[in-house]
């Protein structure tokens, strides 16, 4: 991701970031994320041979090495991130980052909790729930497209236009637009539907997306969903799982710990209110779903949210 025409100068990469020390703020499994002070995102050019232990955060991740390859593990699955590929880590998503001796790579952190309140994000959503390693062989269609877009997005952040937080959110956009576009666009999404018949699938499939992130709170059954889409449970579940990768009901639990991640970042809210208001019907059964996704439990997350922002001296990682 660089190049001698590119406008921007190491110096720039430094002085810009001259809030930041470059060390990031994990501990016991989780990090608050330190947005640059006049930001909502972070970027920098990183070249410290420096591991982190398995940990997660609310931001989205998208790591492109520009000098030798970097390795990271993301839920058990790893990664080898060649110069110039791209690796798109969701928010939430446990992930451990290796470093070589040497080399460089430009890291972005980026807050895109705006743009998940739009229309249209929870099939986005979706796509984001697990890493995505973008490259020419991969993601032959879009994969310039991001690679441009991102250098886009770096250069707004280490320019010095006024406009650049608005210019960033656009090219966020942009970028998930490019990568939902790509995936309906797949001959296996929807295997065996007349072409004809995709774009209104797609269309039914979009629509009860985000009729589920909008009642996910309620009793939701894969009957109730299925009869209001007009197919029987198990033609229904075959289809939703090739849209989403998700059965439906992990992906009814996936949208509701997201819920509660935003809950548990208020101190005012009791775990059993947090439960409830995420929609689980029991607080035992809200304990064990999250601690299997998120590697601990409710209260462990809440106090390991608190001691961070002490650290950081504010609200780093803010929803």
């Amino acid at each position: 991701m660089t190049s001698s025409n590119e406008m921007i100068t190491k110096e720039r990469y430094y002085a810009v970031n001259n809030d930041f020390t470059g060390m990031r703020n994990v501990a016991d499994g989780h990090e608050i994320v330190e947005y640059h002070s006049k930001s909502m995102h972070r970027i920098w050019l990183n070249e410290q041979p420096v591991n982190y232990d398995a940990h997660w955060h609310s931001a989205l991740e998208i790591i492109v090495p520009a000098e030798n390859i970097f390795t990271a593990v993301c839920n058990n699955e790893r990664f080898i991130i060649n110069p110039s590929e791209i690796l798109i880590i969701p928010p939430g998503i446990i992930h451990e980052l290796i470093a070589p001796s040497t080399g460089s790579r430009f890291i972005f952190i980026m807050n895109i909790s705006s743009i998940t309140k739009l229309r249209g994000y929870a099939r986005i959503a979706s796509i984001l729930s697990h890493p995505l390693l973008l490259n020419e062989v991969n993601y032959p269609n879009i994969y310039t497209d991001i690679y441009n877009i991102l250098i886009q997005i770096r250069n707004e952040y280490f320019g010095d236009s006024e406009f650049s937080e608005l210019a960033i959110q656009a090219l966020l956009l942009k970028l998930f637009i490019s990568l939902g576009e790509n995936y309906t666009q797949q001959e296996n999404v929807f295997l065996g539907t007349p072409p004809t018949k995709r774009k209104e699938y797609v269309d039914l499939f979009n629509a009860t997306l985000e009729y589920i992130d909008n009642h996910f709170t309620e009793e939701l059954s894969l009957g109730e969903i299925a009869a209001n889409t007009g197919f029987s449970k198990f033609h229904f579940s075959r289809l939703f799982k090739q849209y989403t990768g998700y059965n439906f009901s992990d992906y009814l639990c996936f949208r509701r710990i997201k819920e509660a991640e935003i809950l548990l970042a208020r101190p005012e809210v009791s775990i059993t209110d947090v439960a409830i208001s995420s929609g689980f019907s029991s607080i035992s059964t809200f304990n064990r779903l999250f601690k299997q996704q998120k590697g601990c439990s409710p209260s462990e997350y809440r106090k390991q949210n608190s001691k961070i922002k002490k650290m950081v001296g504010h609200d780093a990682d803010r929803p």
